[in-house]
């Protein structure tokens, strides 16, 4: 008997795809667009690419072994497309392998805990510490902290908030009387206030996971540290990771969390079990996968097909940004069956690295100005399985123009929904087109429908296979194949004069001030804004 998933993958692959009969209209007679749409949107293999990247391969935590073998994975799949790719090192990152780890309440009952290391955590040797849980203890000043450490010895210690509820606030919003939804607010945010207090009198900080303080804990010899960080949806949390820790960093699920919180605050003696068999591993070379198909007239000139490949390892990084890959993955295959022999060089590129800065990308950029110089068009994905809706033309003045021509000969099905954000606004992209911008370079950012991104895939343990929606998926795959044909064809490069933005924000770093003007093609200067500072090549300078 067929399973459930084999049914229905059958089923959906049997649905009548859109066709040109069923209303579809192009603007133009073009026939690499009308090939382009018929292979991305009625052969596409983005389904059997995403199984075998998310279930199989999984995470891509940078330095990992799952990350490696990924990163070989892409390149055999480019090199039976006929597409050169090959693995472009810049530098080094710690190994780290996750392995198998159990988390357990021992007293005052028994219960398996829902969570795991944070990333680069030390593990246990694969034998149990156990220990007794307490609170981060609220003193006065740093130096009563130093005189506090001791005790911390042995004990796992608490060291974030706990929120009062794991309900997500639109249904106290939906459902609640008015004033307990705002009596939940004001005891939240009381809440928060003083255990942020407790944290900043240790003369430490957590971070993104458990930082200073966690590591002075370490080093102090405590068993080891407790986190959670929610994400304000039912069932999951948020996974980062932090090279200092000396002890195992455990991450708890909000619910559990809040649950050995409780019994440590209320003095019922909790205690907790952990065995992980996670192991650091030394530097390996860190590096980008970058695939090329050269160009034939104007070889010299880029197209840029952008994604970063790394992900956090709390799930399968399916939406970040194993979405943002396997559009531009497949984005490749189809220009390369329908268009060859483009007229500039189109290169793809899955940068790591990503999650810690965006190192990959930055690096790259200036380790080949040549092609920084020449570029005519980046465009990136990284928000998430939603259709693309807005696409930020990065700061540069005349790109609109570009951009409006190019989806003006696209079909309205893929562009009618999408917003040009001219000139746009390169400080809020966070992502790695501002590592282009940063150079002067026209570095696009496409958006996204949000599909709860933010709240239930974006870093967290449910980022699965499932979550992907695959007619938004071919969608964008086939947007971004057409867009990456016609910046290739387009007779102009798209000029670089750029709005500046002032008080530290310009990528250029200088010009007229807020409204003004930068021109040329060089500006490779790093300045302030935050993207633009050099990329981390080894973790002895991690940031976080």
């Amino acid at each position: 008997m067929r399973s459930t998933a084999v049914r229905l993958a059958l089923a959906l692959s049997l649905l009548p795809a859109p066709t040109f009969g069923q209303g579809q209209q192009f603007p133009s007679d073009d026939p690499v667009l009308r090939r382009i749409w018929t292979e991305g949107m009625d052969s596409s293999q983005t389904y059997r690419l995403a199984q075998v990247l998310l279930d199989s391969l999984g995470p891509r935590l940078t330095g990992t072994p799952e990350w490696k073998a990924a990163n070989d994975w892409l390149v055999r799949t480019y090199a039976s497309w006929g597409i050169p790719a090959r693995q472009e090192p810049y530098g080094t990152w710690k190994a780290w392998r996750r392995g198998v780890s159990h988390i357990d309440l021992l007293t005052p009952r028994v219960r398996t805990l829902e969570g795991g290391l944070l990333a680069w955590s030390p593990g246990t040797g694969g034998r149990d510490v156990t220990g007794p849980v307490i609170l981060l203890p609220q003193v006065a000043d740093s130096a009563a902290f130093d005189a506090w450490l001791p005790q911390a010895r042995g004990k796992f210690v608490l060291l974030s908030f706990a929120e009062p509820t794991c309900r997500p606030d639109e249904y106290f919003q939906a459902r609640a009387q008015p004033q307990t939804y705002l009596q939940l607010q004001a005891i939240r945010q009381a809440a928060q206030r003083a255990w942020q207090a407790r944290v900043r009198a240790t003369g430490f900080s957590t971070g993104l996971g458990a930082g200073t303080l966690g590591e002075r804990l370490g080093r102090a010899g405590a068993a080891g540290v407790v986190v959670t960080r929610w994400s304000e949806g039912w069932g999951t949390r948020e996974i980062f990771g932090d090279l200092r820790q000396v002890v195992p960093a455990v991450e708890l699920s909000c619910e559990d969390y809040g649950l050995v919180f409780r019994l440590a605050e209320n003095a019922q003696g909790p205690s907790m079990r952990v065995r992980s068999d996670a192991e650091m591993r030394g530097d390996v070379p860190a590096f980008n996968t970058i695939a090329t198909v050269r160009g034939s007239e104007k070889p010299d000139e880029y197209v840029i097909l952008s994604a970063h490949f790394d992900s956090w390892d709390g799930s399968s990084g399916a939406t970040d940004n194993g979405t943002g890959t396997l559009v531009m993955l497949e984005a490749m295959r189809v220009l390369k069956k329908v268009y060859p022999n483009p007229k500039r060089t189109i290169i793809a590129g899955h940068w790591s690295g990503e999650e810690q800065g965006l190192n990959g990308s930055r690096a790259w950029a200036a380790d080949n100005p040549g092609i920084v110089e020449g570029l005519q068009a980046l465009f990136n994905q990284d928000d998430g399985t939603g259709r693309i809706e807005r696409i930020d033309a990065g700061g540069f003045l005349d790109a609109g123009g570009a951009l409006a021509r190019w989806l003006a000969r696209v079909p309205p099905q893929l562009s009618s929904r999408v917003r040009l954000a001219v000139p746009g606004t390169p400080a809020s992209s966070g992502t790695d087109n501002a590592s282009f911008i940063c150079h002067g370079a026209p570095g696009f950012g496409t958006g996204a429908s949000d599909w709860d991104y933010n709240t239930y895939t974006w870093h967290t343990n449910r980022d699965t296979f499932d979550k992907i929606v695959f007619d938004d998926l071919k969608n964008n795959v086939t947007l971004i194949a057409m867009l990456a044909y016609l910046a290739s064809e387009d007779a102009d490069l798209v000029a670089r004069t750029r709005r500046t933005f002032g008080g530290g924000e310009s990528p250029e770093g200088r010009g007229s001030g807020p409204g003004g003007t930068t021109g040329g093609r060089g500006g490779r200067g790093i300045t302030a804004w935050p993207e633009c500072t050099p990329a981390i090549r080894d973790p002895s300078g991690y940031r976080r």
